[in-house]
């Protein structure tokens, strides 16, 4: 069995961790512990509803409401703020309660594992011929050759810093972990246990000893190592934000002048000037899926979606709205008539620094290379992180 395989399996066994730390509901872990080998091939007749859950600023009326008039299709949108959150609601009411959701890779195996998203043709959609090469099956939403759902936007957890405090741009993270930072009771950092991988990418680079390859497979000793520095770190943190008008309305304050940030976040620092930068050590990212429920009770609808949030000119808006890069080529020419530094900001179908980035997924404990199963899994990292938050 490939490790792709070992994974998917081992990812229904961390299932029952999908519940956000921010949210106390259990996981409803219903459905089977592999993916179904079903997969959806024909659009149907629209059942004029569709129910999402969606990062904030992925479903704005501007693009919604067309879909809305040209479908029949009425939408209803709950936020979700984490993926584990994100995870937690599609597996409400045994799946039944939303038809889709906006997953990044940190979920979206989750849910392909458990059986919670359903198989997907891609071969329905005109406009996935355009998708970048590296998007087109990644495997943070496609396995065994079955795609479970369509590429979104993408992009980097890059360092944000306020340029009147920060008066040189930093070239590495050490600003906001070391304990000699000039910055420290302004620093800022996400609030989810997927943030221990951008821990893990910094030890990495300065703590070559620890043996880390992929700050998503670590094992004991080397998970301890970025818990001991993100429990320093701690001591340097005015607040941690999990949405992002929270980082943003930080900046504004001003109780915050550096740290970790979406494109999203710096699109809506509006009182004070920011900027960002790929440090030396690199960054961690996010790619998102569209992924329908197993259970939707609006898969036609939810299709009709898919397409259409494949259209270029739908992405382009949402990322000249959210600040994050499409997945579809096509917008590229776009954005570049739109802004002109847009290449520098976006990366618009730039295939080689998608892959300078170390995209969000779900750590298990089989690790992917030939050390066995010797990784820590998500339960692990998620107790840690309750820790680290105290």
């Amino acid at each position: 069995m490939s490790h792709l395989r070992k994974a998917i399996a081992l990812l229904g066994l961390v299932a029952l961790v999908a519940a956000s730390c921010n949210d106390n509901t259990p996981a409803d872990t219903g459905g089977s512990s592999s993916p179904s080998p079903s997969v959806i091939g024909e659009i149907g007749e629209g059942e004029g509803a569709l129910s999402l859950v969606a990062w904030p600023g992925y479903t704005e009326n501007s693009w919604v409401k067309p879909f809305e008039k040209e479908t029949g299709c009425k939408v209803s949108v709950t936020p979700g703020n984490t993926s584990d959150e994100m995870v937690n609601l599609m597996r409400q009411s045994g799946g039944t309660e939303f038809d889709g959701v906006s997953a990044s890779g940190d979920a979206s195996n989750r849910l392909i594992a458990n059986g919670d998203v359903a198989g997907i043709d891609i071969s329905m959609f005109p406009d996935y011929a355009d998708v970048m090469d590296s998007l087109q099956e990644p495997p943070h939403n496609t396995v065994d050759g079955v795609h479970y759902g369509v590429p979104y936007m993408w992009g980097p957890n890059f360092l944000m810093f306020n340029t009147d405090v920060v008066k040189t741009p930093p070239s590495s993270w050490s600003v906001v972990f070391e304990t000699n930072t000039p910055y420290a009771g302004k620093v800022t950092a996400y609030d989810s246990p997927i943030y221990i991988a951008d821990a893990a990418l910094y030890l990495k680079a300065h703590n070559p000893d620890l043996g880390i390859t992929d700050p998503y497979e670590l094992t004991q000793d080397q998970l301890d190592a970025a818990v001991t520095l993100l429990k320093q770190q701690a001591d340097l943190i005015s607040k941690y934000w999990a949405v992002y008008s929270d980082e943003s309305d930080g900046f504004d304050s001003g109780d915050m002048v550096v740290g970790t940030a979406w494109p999203v976040n710096q699109q809506y620092v509006t009182k004070v000037p920011v900027d960002n930068v790929i440090p030396s050590e690199g960054v961690t990212g996010w790619a998102d899926t569209w992924m329908m429920s197993s259970h939707a009770q609006h898969p036609n609808c939810m299709l009709m979606w898919m397409e259409y949030t494949l259209r270029p000119e739908v992405q382009t808006e949402v990322a000249l709205f959210y600040g994050a890069t499409p997945s579809n080529t096509a917008s590229c020419p776009e954005l570049d008539k739109a802004l002109a530094d847009a290449a520098a900001i976006y990366h618009c179908g730039d295939d080689s620094f998608l892959a300078s980035v170390k995209l969000w997924k779900t750590p298990i404990a089989e690790c992917g290379d030939d050390r066995g199963s010797v990784c820590t899994d998500y339960t692990v990292w998620t107790s840690k992180w309750l820790e680290i938050r105290g």
